[in-house]
C-alpha cells in the first residue's frame, strides 16, 4: 500500500508501524486539505493488511492539529434544522471513519490540541501527551456553538458525565496532568520519555495478529454502546471473527500438546511468553 501524495501531512511505514507527521501551514489547521487527506488515509488503511498501527505526532514543536478552520465555520446556516434533517458534518464523519479502520491508533501529543483536533484526537484509540507542552480545549460554548467533531459525543465516554460537562462547559485550556486526571489521555510524560514509550508500545501491538488487534478494538467500541446482555453476545461475535483469522487454535492446540498452562513458571512470565507465542503462525 502506498501512502503519498498528502498535503497536510507525511507517512512513513517500518514494518508493521505507519507514522503521520502533520506539517501544514504555521498551525496544522484542520481544513478541506487535512480532511480531505484523512479520509484518503482511512480508505487506505481500511485496505491495509500489513499496518497494524497508526501513530499520530506533529512536525510542529507547538502545535499537534489546531482547530476546525474558521473559514467553513462561517458558511454554518443559521436556521435551525429538524433532527430528521440534522446530517453528519464532514469533520464527524471523518472523525468516524478514522477511529473504526482496524489497525490500532496513538496520539502521540507533543503540543496544542484545540476544538476538532481534539476531537480528532479522542477518535484515536489511545492519546499519551508531555507535560509543559500539551494543553487541549474544547473552546467552542464560547463562540456559541458545541464541540462537533465528536467531542460533545466522545468526551463523557471518555470522562463521565460531570468531567465531560465541565471541560466542554468551561471552555479553558487543561494540562496533560488534568488530561490524565481527567480521562482524555492515557497517561502523560516528561519531554525525554514518550518516544520511548509509544515506540515499544507500537511495536508491542504490532507483533501480534491483525485480525485479533481489529477484533479487539471494534468490540472495545462496540460494547460502550450496547446492555450488557447484548454486548456479551457481540464479544463472541467478534471472537469468531478472530479465530477464523489468525493463528489462535493453533497456539492453543500447542499449548495444550504442550502442558504450558500447567507450568507455574509460565505464569509467572506471561508478559514474554505472549511475544514469544507470535512464532506460531
Amino acid at each position: 500500500m502506498k501512502y503519498e501524495n498528502f498535503s497536510t501531512f507525511d507517512v512513513k511505514v517500518e514494518g508493521a508501524i505507519a507514522t503521520v507527521t502533520f506539517d501544514f501551514g504555521t498551525v496544522n489547521v484542520q481544513g478541506q486539505e487535512m480532511l480531505a487527506d484523512l479520509n484518503s488515509l482511512a480508505m487506505r488503511l481500511e485496505m491495509d493488511r500489513d499496518v497494524k498501527v497508526v501513530v499520530f505526532e506533529s512536525a510542529n514543536p507547538e502545535i499537534w492539529v489546531c482547530h476546525y478552520d474558521t473559514e467553513l465555520l462561517q458558511h454554518l446556516s443559521t436556521e435551525a434544522v429538524s433532527r430528521d434533517g440534522a446530517q453528519l458534518l464532514d469533520l464527524q464523519a471523518i472523525c468516524e471513519r478514522i477511529s473504526k479502520v482496524p489497525q490500532a491508533t496513538i496520539a502521540k501529543l507533543e503540543g496544542f490540541a484545540r476544538g476538532g483536533g481534539h476531537e480528532l484526537a479522542l477518535a484515536l484509540d489511545m492519546r499519551f501527551a508531555v507535560r509543559g507542552k500539551f494543553k487541549f480545549m474544547q473552546m467552542e460554548v464560547g463562540m456559541g456553538i458545541l464541540p462537533c467533531g465528536g467531542g460533545a459525543s466522545r468526551m463523557a465516554r471518555q470522562t463521565g458525565l460531570g468531567r465531560a460537562l465541565e471541560i466542554i462547559l468551561s471552555a479553558r485550556d487543561f494540562d496533560a496532568d488534568e488530561a490524565e486526571a481527567m480521562g482524555t489521555i492515557n497517561k502523560a510524560f516528561e519531554a525525554d520519555e514518550i518516544d520511548a514509550y509509544v515506540d515499544t508500545l507500537a511495536k508491542r501491538i504490532a507483533s501480534f495478529p491483525a485480525g485479533s488487534i481489529n477484533a479487539c478494538k471494534q468490540m472495545v467500541y462496540e460494547s460502550i454502546d450496547k446492555p450488557i446482555d447484548e454486548a456479551l453476545k457481540a464479544e463472541a461475535y467478534w471472537l469468531y471473527q478472530a479465530t477464523s483469522k489468525t493463528p489462535a487454535v493453533k497456539r492453543f492446540t500447542v499449548a495444550e500438546e504442550q502442558g504450558l498452562q500447567h507450568d507455574m513458571e509460565n505464569q509467572r512470565n506471561w508478559e514474554n511468553m505472549v511475544m514469544d507465542v507470535q512464532e506460531i503462525s
